[in-house]
């Protein structure tokens, strides 16, 4: 893959060889990261874990203390009073069997989370084709798929995101903006892998964590130690 000019003059403030502390990583990404735009700061956790067996699959959710610097929107299928606690919450959307032709059919697609009452799941299971491929599928690990629409909303909304393995058994997630603190993505990264360590399959044997790398969205990845997890 090619990179511009911007990406090989960031690329130069990271030594490929070394392994930093989670701190330094923190403040070296901030550094590197060549866009005009507030980049978001992911993270890319390589894992020990075979997820071709059940047993050894991640999936959860976490909420960043400080958020992620993104506007969410949430759509929530609900009926009765679960509609009107929905909306007092902050949910962008609220519906339940109208919604479908709009999705499937018009390809309405203008939402980031989807929340749904246990009851609702009939209706939402329609959907799996649309929303399944692009991970969007309420699911209970994930704490979407609820009787507790306040409390699942408002999470979201604060910062709550969702992690899981992917099909090379990596993680990704966003841990904020480049425009947060040095402190502020730090509490978020060490809220992150508190809830990934925790969330360990007691099958995997050997090392869980891999290599774990952070990177800005247009800049170069920076390893960090995975000793102290």
């Amino acid at each position: 893959m090619k990179h511009g000019k911007k990406y090989a003059e960031a690329a130069k403030l990271v030594d490929r060889t070394a392994v930093y502390e989670p701190g330094d990583a923190i403040a070296l990404v901030k550094k590197a990261a060549p866009a005009k735009f507030d980049e978001t700061v992911e993270v890319h956790i390589r894992t020990g874990c075979d997820g071709r067996h059940a047993e050894q699959q991640i999936r959860g959710a976490v909420v960043l203390p400080n958020g992620t610097g993104k506007t969410v929107k949430v759509l929530v299928f609900a009926k009765g009073d679960k509609v009107n606690e929905a909306e007092a919450a902050g949910a962008d959307y609220v519906g339940g069997e109208e919604l479908i032709p709009r999705i499937q059919k018009d390809g309405w697609l203008d939402f980031d989370v989807v929340v749904a009452t246990p009851d609702m799941m009939g209706v939402v299971g329609r959907l799996g084709k649309v929303l399944g491929p692009k991970g969007l599928m309420p699911n209970p690990k994930a704490g979407t798929v609820t009787m507790d629409v306040t409390k699942a909303v408002k999470d979201i909304k604060a910062g709550k995101i969702e992690y899981r393995l992917d099909k090379t058994n990596i993680i990704h997630v966003p841990v904020g903006k480049v425009s947060f603190t040095d402190e502020a993505l730090q509490e978020n990264f060490n809220a992150l892998m508190e809830a990934i360590v925790k969330a360990r399959p007691s099958a995997v044997k050997g090392q869980f964590l891999r290599s774990i790398t952070l990177t800005s969205t247009m800049g170069p990845g920076v390893k960090v130690n995975t000793a102290k997890f």
